[in-house]
């Protein structure tokens, strides 16, 4: 194809957005809108996504070794849960650390008996084991069970059941939001392109009755429209970068431990999904607008 081919459809498709001004800006308002609803929904859902493995990472077995258990008993015990293929670290906390640790939550004077007479200390020997998966947390708390020298196993197994089954339906519903959102951001864009068209379809026509070829006419107007979807789709990237970075800060500073996913690893593939969706749905729009001009 000849550059100075080029240079004309580009001239004309830059010709054409400033002399269908207003229409060039309802195209660009509905492809912000449309992506900045999506884009704020994508972030939405990786800060779920994000928040609920921080919380699922958290979820261990605490395992009470048995009160009389010697320590041969206590070594065959940890051999026997390192076993476990699903299990990725045992930590073995004895009474000592227990009270250590029940020192540091509840103050000295809660403690201040058993750090007398060490004999007294109600606490038993623990390990504390994490899994490579959440959710085999609860076969291997039954595997361990069955093992000899357990007093007890608990990993609060209804709150974490209930956390598997919340989180498991929020990302059903927000892909589910999101996929709905996609295809009314592209039915909007789609219709916007095609009144863009149909408000230039006698200038079509004409250049049809002359004898121009169809890409001919045709890639002014995907130019258009890859510039028209680039443009609404930088709007709301930069809108969403601002925000998204402000609104990190101050729930960090509001809360000191709760933190959204960093501006870096949550806007990265979002602004790319964004600028690649909003300038294909312009140039598919295009293209199927122009269509049926096309035939006559």
């Amino acid at each position: 194809m000849k550059l100075r081919n080029w240079s004309y459809y580009f001239s004309e498709a830059f010709k054409s957005i400033y002399r269908n001004g207003w229409m060039s800006i309802a195209s660009v308002s509905v492809v912000t809108i449309t992506l900045f609803i999506l884009g704020a929904f994508m972030l939405v859902n990786y800060n779920v996504n994000h928040i609920t493995e921080e919380i699922r990472s958290q979820v261990e077995i605490a395992v009470w070794v048995e009160e009389d258990a010697s320590e041969n008993d206590v070594d065959e015990l940890r051999r026997g849960i390192i076993r476990q293929p699903q299990v990725e670290e045992v930590r073995f906390v004895s009474k000592e650390e227990g009270l250590e640790r029940m020192e540091a939550q509840l103050g000295e004077s809660a403690v201040a008996g058993y750090r007398e007479d060490p004999e007294m200390n109600p606490l038993p020997h623990l390990f504390e084991v994490s899994t490579h998966e959440p959710e085999d947390v609860p076969e291997v708390a039954e595997e361990i069970k069955s093992l000899s020298g357990v007093e007890m196993v608990d990993y609060g197994q209804e709150v974490v059941d209930t956390l598997f089954e919340v989180t498991g339906l929020i990302r059903v519903g927000v892909y589910a939001f999101m996929g709905a959102l996609a295809l009314t951001a592209t039915f909007l864009i789609g219709n916007t392109i095609k009144l863009t068209v149909y408000a230039r379809r006698e200038e079509i026509g004409i250049m049809k009755m002359v004898g121009a070829k169809n890409w001919f006419i045709r890639w002014p107007f995907l130019l258009e429209g890859l510039i028209l979807g680039f443009l609404g789709s930088v709007i709301p990237v930069i809108l969403l970068r601002y925000g998204y970075s402000y609104l990190t800060g101050l729930t960090f500073s509001q809360s000191g431990f709760f933190a959204l996913a960093s501006p870096e690893a949550a806007l990265g593939q979002v602004d790319l999904f964004l600028i690649l969706l909003g300038t294909f749905l312009g140039a598919v729009g295009s293209i199927i607008s122009i269509r049926k001009y096309l035939k006559v």
